[in-house]
């Protein structure tokens, strides 16, 4: 299963998260600008519209004593219909605007995540979750994008309502202008005590999804092994903590949010009735006129609506601020060391000598490999031995360039890899791992992995040689058969479609770290054939466990709490009669009565 799930880090500051949110949509500042331009004009059209009713209102009240004057009710009924359809325009482009751009954002933002994660250096991943990570690049961002969607028009059009309608309420009555707002001040008062308390429990969901995430995709990844050894309840356990967790997180802040709803809506009303009564007693003094009291119930209408939909802004851009905590928090990750103006070593002309000299590495300051020096001479097939945890996958890292070592250097034909960028080195190495990878794709296109220029036949050759040819013939349609990593291939054919991935890359390296583990003794000796004629004129290194596949080794390194304790050929570590010796005999001990 994947790596265990740990406390995420604290989040960066809201502020700087948001900060940071706008300055991606700098390159779509000028739509921002186009589609604001178009919900203002609607708002503005409906802030319009009201007056415009009071006259009706007005022409109607009076024209019940007298006559109505219909040429002028049509007149202001024609004006009303085209505003309000040019308002209906207008918010259909903003919209428009709106869903493109963010589109382009996310795209944006995943395609700069995409970029981070390859330059992340591999301890990130050793200490975080992968279901984590993909709660990042998928629930966040979607998060972040809906809420520029919905949330910045809304924003827009709201503003330009409130103000819009505050200044006609003035300019209509100035009375019950004050009566409204009065009853929207406990709305506003209301609408930050909320906004305070909940968005503690906006970044807690947001949290709690990316370790549920984490925790789904390790136990489905290690479902047999979960099987085995009947955890299935243990899981379920943990998924149930997680996920009560994240229930009360969820609970809490939509229950604040919701508060929002009723709250204003109440005020709405509230205040309608407050412009009734007051309306009424000012209409019967004379003050105003039917019309004004007919206006201003719609103006009070459109002073509470902004209130409401702005407390939803608001409540969208608290869950739009906790993901964005955790977008730019990944993002803002030290990543690997850039290399510039590096030496090359080109392939071909690589002699295949290494040096290790004083090797010192660690683990968050925990030492792993001390005072770790030998040579690799050209053509030379070093085996890399010793118990778990005695540092030897870790030594072929170093080698690879995924971590940077403590102190020390690594020579290759005398060049410190320090002089050597990431990419060149890895160039030089073919290397075959004890975990397969299998993606989806043909099995030429899992072979050929990023190689160019290879025939049909130099696969096949590779194939027929590792005894690979005939699995795949077998298949419906051969090398072109799709494959998955959920396909029904055995551990052992994964593994030697993986061998034949690195024998198509020509270098001067290998490193087999545990390769034949998965496959059975006939097939091991298979890929051991194999894997000799892959060695020749290479300089090899191969990390074993089963000792006896690795008795014609040029050099045998014997670790041990990261330190070479012995080193030798098969034959001498033998004759020592020292660790190697034990570790060789245990293999072959049986179990007495």
């Amino acid at each position: 299963m994947g790596p265990r799930r740990r406390k995420n880090e604290k989040p960066k500051d809201l502020k700087k998260s948001l900060k940071i949110l706008f300055d991606y949509l700098k390159p779509f500042y000028v739509y921002l600008l186009v589609a604001t331009i178009l919900a203002l004009i609607g708002s503005i059209f409906s802030i319009i519209g009201p007056d415009k009713i009071k006259e009706i209102t007005n022409l109607i009240v009076s024209g019940l004593t007298t006559t109505i004057d219909m040429s002028k009710v049509k007149s202001i009924t024609i004006f009303l219909v085209t505003i309000y359809v040019i308002g209906a325009i207008c918010m259909y482009l903003e919209n428009y605007i709106m869903a493109t751009i963010t589109n382009r954002f996310s795209k944006k933002l995943r395609s700069d995540i995409s970029v981070k994660i390859n330059k992340l250096p591999l301890k990130y991943f050793d200490n975080t979750s992968y279901g984590d990570i993909l709660s990042r690049v998928t629930n966040d961002v979607d998060t972040m994008s809906q809420t520029i969607n919905q949330s910045i028009g809304t924003m827009v059009s709201s503003l330009t309502l409130l103000i819009g309608s505050l200044f006609m309420m003035f300019y209509t009555n100035y009375i019950l202008a004050l009566v409204t707002i009065f009853a929207s001040l406990f709305g506003f008062l209301f609408m930050l005590i909320v906004l305070v308390k909940s968005q503690k429990y906006f970044v807690e969901f947001q949290e709690e999804l990316g370790n549920l995430n984490g925790q789904i995709e390790e136990t489905y990844s290690g479902h047999n092994i979960v099987k085995a050894y009947n955890a299935t309840n243990m899981e379920i356990k943990e998924f149930d903590n997680i996920n009560k967790r994240m229930f009360n997180s969820a609970f809490k802040s939509h229950f604040f949010s919701e508060l929002m709803h009723p709250f204003m809506g109440f005020i709405g009303n509230f205040s309608y009735v407050l412009v009734c009564v007051i309306g009424a007693n000012l209409a019967i003094n004379g003050t105003i006129t039917f019309g004004v009291i007919v206006a201003f119930i719609i103006y009070a209408r459109l002073f509470s609506q902004p209130l409401s939909q702005l407390a939803q802004v608001a409540t969208s851009f608290q869950s739009a601020g906790a993901a964005a905590e955790r977008v730019f928090e990944f993002l803002d990750n030290e990543e690997m060391s850039i290399e510039k103006n590096k030496k090359y070593l080109s392939p071909d002309d690589v002699k295949g000598k290494i040096e290790f000299k004083n090797v010192k590495f660690g683990y968050d300051e925990k030492p792993i490999i001390k005072d770790f020096s030998s040579i690799a001479y050209p053509g030379n097939k070093i085996a890399i031995v010793g118990p778990t945890g005695a540092g030897k996958t870790t030594l072929v890292n170093l080698l690879m360039k995924f971590y940077e070592i403590n102190s020390g250097d690594i020579l290759i034909d005398g060049v410190s890899i320090k002089e050597l960028s990431r990419e060149n080195i890895h160039d030089l190495f073919i290397m075959v791992l004890q975990d397969t990878w299998i993606f989806e794709g043909t099995i030429k296109e899992n072979i050929l992995y990023n190689k160019k220029d290879v025939s049909m036949e130099k696969i096949k050759e590779i194939c027929k040689i590792i005894g690979l040819d005939h699995t795949i013939k077998s298949l419906s349609k051969g090398y072109e058969t799709v494959l998955s990593d959920t396909d029904n291939l055995s551990a052992g054919e994964k593994q030697l479609l993986t061998i034949a991935r690195g024998m198509i890359k020509n270098a001067p390296f290998l490193i087999l770290d545990e390769a034949t583990s998965s496959v059975d003794t006939r097939t091991e000796e298979l890929v051991s054939k194999a894997m000799d004629t892959l060695a020749k004129d290479r300089t090899s290194f191969i990390i074993a466990h089963r000792l006896s596949t690795i008795k014609n080794a040029d050099l045998i390194l014997v670790l041990n709490e990261g330190n070479i304790v012995e080193q030798g050929t098969h034959k001498e570590l033998l004759e020592k009669n020292g660790f190697y010796a034990n570790l060789y005999n245990s293999q072959f001990e049986k179990i007495k009565d």
